[in-house]
């Protein structure tokens, strides 16, 4: 039967992943980061605190001191494309594209900041995703990571009169193939050191401490991370937590208070690696490889390497490509 002329046009159907990661200013400028941690910040899932008691320490004190000390951080690892964790996030739905081919669409979208995940499922629906793979880029499941960037998208789902069918990835914190690329991208980036670390440590986000006792498995699936990491690899990989906020007891050790300690106990040399975010940002770039460099090596050590993340790395493409081969079956086949 012919399409009647004032029927919309037909879209051919196709099968959409898309990746999500935490979020970034759009500048490395006061503006930007204050509009930024507005929009984190406000978040129930990340400050667990009644509204009414947050809300007006964050607009008053917060948003007026932090974003100037953050926005100078930012331009300390901004990247000519833009901000580190955008360009990595980009650059490795580009690469999956190239990879899977045109039989499933790859896009990407932010949490908190530009492009937002409402904008993103939009355009995927209008190019044909029936089927969507959401896929946030973070291996240890949190309220505060995976949950909050699943409910953005049902959020926008519910104001969709045709919305696509949903799948989401689960956690991958002890995925046989995640153990595989972190190896392999730990042992390529050691392999051209001029020493040989005596400690590996494992950098994971913090969180405050109270969420495990709330019943989130982040912190139970980072100590497994690692310790099927270790076993890989044959060798001790240490567990430490960063970026403390506030004054409640987050998780421990401290990365920072660690490294500090570290010389003291006759750890001269170490390398390390943060396993629980999926691509380098400000968290890695600046915490870490350069403030957590200065506190080591001011503390008496010696030699210290800062690995990158996956971000769109080669192990990176072969870890994707292996997950999403697995939840999209029965949707498509992709293989890699």
């Amino acid at each position: 039967m012919a399409v009647p002329v004032d029927h919309p046009p037909i879209v051919p159907p196709r099968v959409g992943v898309l990746l999500i990661n935490l979020g970034t200013p759009d500048a490395p400028d006061v503006a930007s980061v204050k509009r930024y941690l507005l929009e984190f910040l406000s978040d129930g899932r990340v400050v667990e605190i009644p509204p009414i008691v947050w809300q007006p320490l964050l607009r008053g004190v917060i948003l007026n001191t932090r974003p100037k000390r953050s926005a100078a951080a930012y331009a300390k690892v901004w990247m000519p494309e833009g901000s580190p964790l955008a360009v990595f996030t980009r650059r490795t739905a580009e690469a999956l594209q190239a990879h899977v081919g045109n039989g499933v669409r790859v896009d990407w979208a932010m949490r908190y900041g530009n492009p937002s995940i409402a904008s993103r499922l939009q355009e995927m629906k209008d190019a044909g995703c029936e089927r969507i793979l959401l896929a946030p880029l973070y291996p240890q499941y949190s309220g505060a990571t995976t949950a909050t960037a699943n409910d953005a998208a049902f959020a926008a789902l519910a104001q969709m009169r045709w919305q696509p069918a949903i799948r989401t990835l689960p956690p991958y914190h002890d995925d046989p193939a995640y153990i595989d690329a972190l190896k392999a991208s730990i042992q390529r980036h050691l392999a051209p050191l001029d020493f040989a670390p005596d400690l590996i440590v494992a950098s994971f986000h913090g969180m405050p401490e109270r969420t495990l006792h709330m019943g989130d498995p982040y912190h139970c699936q980072c100590r497994k991370t690692a310790r099927l990491l270790s076993e890989a690899m044959g060798r001790e990989i240490a567990v430490t937590f960063q970026s403390r906020f506030g004054r409640a007891k987050w998780l421990e050790p401290a990365t920072d208070t660690t490294l500090e300690g570290l010389p003291e106990k006759g750890v001269h040399s170490v390398a390390i690696i943060t396993p629980g975010f999926s691509a380098d940002c400000l968290e890695t770039l600046e915490e870490i490889a350069m403030e957590g460099k200065e506190t080591f090596l001011s503390s008496g050590g010696k030699n210290f390497a800062y690995l990158p993340c996956l971000n769109a790395d080669a192990e990176a493409i072969t870890l994707y490509t292996r997950l999403f081969s697995r939840e999209l079956a029965g949707w498509c086949n992709i293989t890699g």
